[in-house]
């Protein structure tokens, strides 16, 4: 094992024995952790004897706090979305690579700090951004109409009373704090104190991923994923929710060639393409260990594979 010298990170990175597991590293590999963040994993990609692991995140923030987090001379952090991590590896000379980590969502560094407005949990600014650019989650809000909004909380967030919650944004706009919105949300759907849920957690995800375009990043970047991993090379992905892990696994079984068997009312689709990925490992989730340490896990899923020489799926347009 070798040491990172690293300063504690500020937050607990989730599944990381069993992505490390997953990717099986051998010493001296060049590892892709697309989703730097605080560098939880690449932290445990250094120290299970990675020669080089290229960091992706698009948040600046990540990128520049994330040279000091990990000081290790075999770490390059690139601010770029992860989705387009084969043709940036390409423009920087750097060939296919052996193991690439996904962990797909917001970062807890970002969910921490109240002036990213991510979280109600503290009250801050309704931004989200998670490239700091672009528009800002107030902005969509405040001029979005409601049946926009409402598409997105059900699409993005599965929320059963998307619309009620929809109309109660538009009726209170200007809304510009976290707290405001979540408060708007309570009341429309009828929040009690003392509930498990609350239900303006499914409303800040669902414009998290709205903004952010993150259901289409996690696609184009399995996408990518494929075209950079060179053959034996090993990609694991952890996901935080159903929209996300859907994706995933029907990724996994189209790439493998493992779609459905048809039936007499649905014929069976037959692919022309060669596997481009294999042993497709069954979902992983949190023990009760890490989620007694780490209750963010509890929702967490790893899925992985591994790649095989079949050349990569064409590249569909962006």
């Amino acid at each position: 094992m070798t040491s990172t010298g690293a300063k504690q990170a500020p937050h607990v990175p989730v599944l990381v024995s069993e992505v490390i597991e997953a990717l099986a590293l051998l010493g001296g590999e060049t590892v892709v952790d697309g989703t730097f963040g605080a560098g939880g994993y690449t932290r445990a990609l250094l120290s299970a004897g990675a020669g080089r692991v290229i960091g992706f995140d698009r948040d600046p923030d990540a990128i520049e706090a994330g040279r000091s987090l990990v000081p290790d001379p075999r770490l390059e952090l690139i601010q770029h979305n992860f989705s387009q991590m084969d043709r940036v590896l390409a423009e920087r000379g750097i060939g296919l690579v052996d193991a690439i980590a996904l962990d797909i969502g917001v970062s807890s560094m970002q969910l921490d700090r109240a002036e990213r407005g991510f979280s109600f949990q503290a009250d801050g600014p309704l931004d989200m951004r998670m490239s700091r650019s672009g528009l800002t989650a107030a902005e969509y809000l405040n001029t979005a109409d409601e049946a926009e909004i409402a598409r997105v909380l059900r699409d993005y967030g599965e929320e059963p009373r998307a619309r009620a919650i929809a109309r109660a944004i538009v009726a209170a706009r200007p809304v510009e704090r976290t707290a405001e919105l979540a408060a708007i949300v309570r009341r429309a759907a009828g929040f009690r104190q003392g509930q498990k849920a609350d239900p303006a957690t499914r409303t800040f995800q669902a414009i998290r991923i709205h903004l952010n375009a993150e259901l289409d990043e996690l696609e184009l970047g399995l996408e990518a994923a494929e075209r950079a991993l060179k053959p034996g090379g090993r990609l694991a992905v952890v996901t935080f929710h159903s929209l996300e892990d859907r994706i995933v696994k029907r990724f996994f079984r189209e790439r493998s060639g493992s779609t459905p068997a048809g039936s007499r009312h649905r014929p069976a689709i037959v692919d022309p393409n060669e596997p481009t990925f294999e042993r497709v490992a069954k979902p992983v989730g949190p023990s009760e260990r890490e989620l007694a340490a780490n209750p963010r896990a509890r929702s967490a899923r790893l899925r992985s594979a591994v790649r095989t020489s079949a050349p990569p799926r064409k590249e569909r347009l962006q």
